[in-house]
């Protein structure tokens, strides 16, 4: 494939979510053509991520840009550009490929929750998947940092959709995080290494090495930890919890996938290509910094069991399962690199189908809490099934896609030659993590599954005091599985996080390719 064409597919990743957007917002009243209209998008910008996966040579580890396109240059020498690499076409992948499962069961979940303002919904979700493949293709820190924000500002009406108070709040604390991490961090962060370094450009090693003096490599890169916060690292994790508040194809897509993902491919791309794994491992900034995600791993994991609503639960899984990325990033060899990337995919599939089958749960039975479950698996068989599957992967079990990028992290704890007590923390907080996902996700399914169903009149209450009930049987309640658009979209992930354990060559070819540096 020549440059030129490379050129007009990565301008064709941004400009066609966009066109969809603006055809979709003039068909609120022709339902069914709307929803055609999102998914054929979906499919169209699916395809030409695959066409630019194909065209990316192989043939050396390096992932250098196949090809680069400039936007705009403000300032000279900051400019607006794109490039096609192997860890871009990684995220846009996911992104797009879910993309899809997202747009088929947004029918069944929208339609069946009888949710408003649809039109919006579908216009607003195109243009944050412009935004993610500005991010993904971005080939330099100043154009990811614009993307960044624009993904924020583009996915804020999407939080607040409901348009109630909790929206209302919920909102409020998620733009007020994002925003005010990037510019407290961020920004500063980024400006530091233009002063320093006179480039903003991603680089093969890294752009600091030879510009910046080991003792302020810590600081910096705390910055970026901190001010990425979208990568749901503690203490700035709790706009994911409030995002939980959105229609659960949001919290789905753009917060199991788009959104949180781009937080941690951020960190991802600063470490490998901002600072460069040697001068990290150099400087010995990983050495009391990889704490951090240690600490986000298993205390995020503690608190997802205490949570009783269910997205909420899922929510704290995902803050956990985010420092497993940025761990892999700081632990800054190869097998660690490589784990941490495998990871954005694998945890994508399996997240999203946990939400898929929240939200299943919410439209065919109206209950969000976990203790209103028992039971309910032998009611909704396939929705629980996938939500075995999808936690069984996160666990990192044989079979499930999960197994490889839990399998390398774990490799690159055991290769880490730091202090000896961090080495020890990191194979302690992926044990203890990986047990406590056993107890607080497994357990779901199990109780679905084979606890028997409470009397219809009695009563609990749950970690926010509000009592609940619980029926004994379908009959009862005339509760049975979503509607055929919601099954359609939740299987789609579900086969793939199966598919994933057999042949995950896919992304172990784009991981590997981050992970030689």
């Amino acid at each position: 494939m020549t440059q030129l064409a490379l050129t007009q597919l990565l301008m064709l990743t941004m400009i066609i979510p966009i066109v969809g957007a603006l055809i979709i917002s003039r068909l609120d009243k022709h339902i069914n053509v709307r929803e055609t209209v999102t998914i054929v998008t979906a499919l169209l910008l699916f395809i030409v991520n695959v066409d630019i996966y194909l065209s990316l040579d192989f043939s050396h580890a390096a992932d250098v840009a196949a090809s680069r396109f400039t936007l705009a240059e403000p300032i000279q020498g900051l400019s607006i550009t794109f490039s096609a690499t192997a860890f871009g076409s990684l995220f846009a992948l996911v992104a797009s490929g879910l993309w899809i499962a997202t747009s088929i069961y947004a029918i069944g979940y929208m339609r069946g929750h009888n949710e408003k303002f649809q039109t919006r919904f579908y216009v607003l979700f195109a243009v944050a998947i412009a935004g993610v493949m500005a991010v993904a293709y971005s080939d330099n820190l100043f154009t990811l940092f614009l993307f960044y924000e624009v993904l924020t500002i583009s996915t804020y009406p999407l939080v607040t959709h409901s348009g109630t108070s909790d929206a209302r709040k919920g909102g409020k604390k998620y733009i007020f995080i994002l925003m005010g991490s990037s510019i407290l961090f961020f920004l500063p962060a980024m400006v530091i290494v233009w002063f320093v370094s006179g480039t903003l450009t991603f680089q093969e090693g890294g752009i600091l090495a030879d510009n910046l003096d080991l003792i302020w490599a810590a600081p910096l890169l705390l910055l970026f930890l901190f001010g990425i916060s979208k990568a749901g690292l503690m203490p700035f994790h709790k706009w994911l919890p409030a995002a939980m508040v959105a229609p659960t194809p949001v919290s789905a897509l753009l917060h199991a996938v788009a959104v949180v993902k781009a937080g941690v491919f951020s960190v991802m791309k600063v470490v490998v290509f901002i600072f460069g794994t040697d001068f990290i491992t150099e400087s010995g900034a990983n050495h009391w910094l990889i704490w951090l995600p240690l600490i986000t791993i298993v205390l995020a994991s503690f608190i997802a069991l205490t949570k009783d609503n269910l997205k909420e639960r899922l929510a704290y899984s995902t803050v956990s399962q985010l420092s497993y990325i940025i761990l892999g990033a700081l632990l800054a060899n190869e097998a660690g690199i490589l784990g941490g990337t495998m990871h954005i995919a694998m945890h994508a599939f399996a997240k999203i189908s946990l939400f898929f089958a929240a939200g299943a749960i919410l439209v065919a039975s109206h209950k969000k809490y976990v203790s209103e479950l028992a039971g309910l698996g032998r009611i909704m068989p396939f929705t629980f099934t996938v939500f075995t599957i999808g936690t069984l992967s996160i666990i990192g079990l044989p079979f499930f896609g999960g197994m490889w990028s839990k399998w390398y992290l774990v490799s690159g704890g055991l290769s880490f030659t730091g202090p000896q007590a961090t080495y020890w923390g990191v194979l302690i907080a992926l044990t203890i993590s990986s047990l406590l996902n056993i107890y607080y996700l497994l357990s779901i399914p199990m109780t679905a599954f084979f606890n028997k169903p409470l009397p219809i009149d009695s009563a609990h209450s749950n970690d926010d005091g509000h009592e609940l009930h619980a029926s004994v049987d379908s009959a009862s309640t005339g509760i049975k599985e979503a509607p055929i658009a919601c099954l359609i979209g939740m299987a789609i992930p579900t086969f793939i996080t199966i598919y994933l354990f057999f042949d995950p060559h896919v992304f172990f070819r784009l991981s590997s390719t981050l992970a030689n540096f």
